[in-house]
């Protein structure tokens, strides 16, 4: 098996859908969709990258361009060295794939029975497969649920089946899209906890779509934003808000109703009672902020909330179509 060093390469694709509408009883026009206009980037090898944008804006057409589900309309897809879209079986065996709400696994049967016929499927050797299912099956807290058939499974326990699933075959590359979906905090704590021993002790590539930037901001030193099927950022999280001018809140609940809270590098837009909401930029550290407010004023609790990426994107794209 040839060391590449990038394992993902995008260049200048696009993606074009032929839609035809009804303009009348008889007659139907055909008009061009451009999903992906011109993308061009590279993931190395054991690099983990959040690949994000609102609804609609390219992403997922982008995943399944890179799994050989979609053929380009023009530019170069290469995934481990291979073209996605000519040589889609090959390319099976190298990469792992979890797309959001749609399951790979069978849908009447209970998991244990699903991760058998992928053994099959992927022809597993024996040890490797017994040793990946037990690491799986502990670390995403599968156990119980082995003998449960795929039906019955929640959103969130299903998409630990279909994560461990993707990953039997020891995939060189993993796409996940929403892999904290309907998880409930625990959960996605172990998730990540597992994705991040994943890429450090197995150097598995990994390119993340979500929305929650918890999970881009604990896993991935990289983002990557589309929108209207352009990339227009590439580079660290923090970064992403500066260019964006976003802004975190600090949400404070005090002992008492006390007038707006005063210090230095936020500001009150919101109070009821006890509860205040404190904004502050996006970019800087929560801490200085958090300790200020704890030192001057009778705290009861407090919490961070992030800001909306699709807030941030959209700012983003208004500045670029000002230009």
């Amino acid at each position: 098996m040839d060391l590449i060093e990038n394992l993902v390469e995008l260049d200048g694709v696009e993606k074009v859908f032929d839609v035809r509408r009804r303009t009348g009883l008889l007659r139907r026009e055909k008009t061009q969709v451009r999903a992906v206009d011109g993308i061009s980037f590279s993931v190395p090898r054991g690099e983990m990258v959040g690949y994000i944008g609102p609804n609609g804006a390219g992403k997922s057409t982008t995943i399944k361009m890179l799994t050989g589900i979609l053929t380009p309309s023009s530019g170069r897809v290469r995934v481990a060295g291979i073209d996605p879209s000519r040589e889609r079986t090959r390319l099976a065996r190298r990469i792992g794939v979890v797309f959001g709400q749609r399951t790979t696994l069978w849908w009447d049967l209970p998991l244990r029975d699903s991760y058998r016929l992928m053994h099959r499927m992927y022809r597993i050797p024996d040890d490797r497969f017994k040793v990946n299912m037990a690491r799986c099956v502990e670390q995403l807290d599968l156990g119980e649920l082995l003998d449960v058939p795929v039906r019955q499974l929640s959103l969130g326990q299903r998409m630990r089946g279909d994560i461990a699933a993707a990953l039997l075959h020891d995939p060189e590359v993993l796409y996940l899209d929403e892999p904290t979906i309907g998880l409930d905090v625990i959960s996605k704590a172990k998730v990540r906890d597992f994705l991040r021993d994943l890429n450090a002790e197995r150097g598995t590539t990994v390119l993340l779509t979500t929305h929650d930037l918890t999970d881009i901001e604990q896993l991935c030193k990289r983002v990557m934003v589309i929108d209207h099927g352009r990339l227009v950022y590439d580079g660290a999280l923090a970064g992403l808000h500066e260019v964006g001018e976003s802004e975190r809140t600090l949400v404070v609940d005090l002992e008492r109703e006390l007038p707006p809270v005063e210090v230095a590098g936020a500001r009150v837009v919101k109070v009821e009672g006890p509860r205040q909401w404190l904004a502050f930029p996006a970019s800087v550290s929560a801490a200085p902020l958090v300790a200020a407010v704890a030192q001057r004023y009778p705290l009861v609790d407090l919490s961070v909330r992030e800001p909306d990426i699709e807030a941030v994107i959209a700012k983003m794209y208004a500045d670029r179509s000002a230009l």
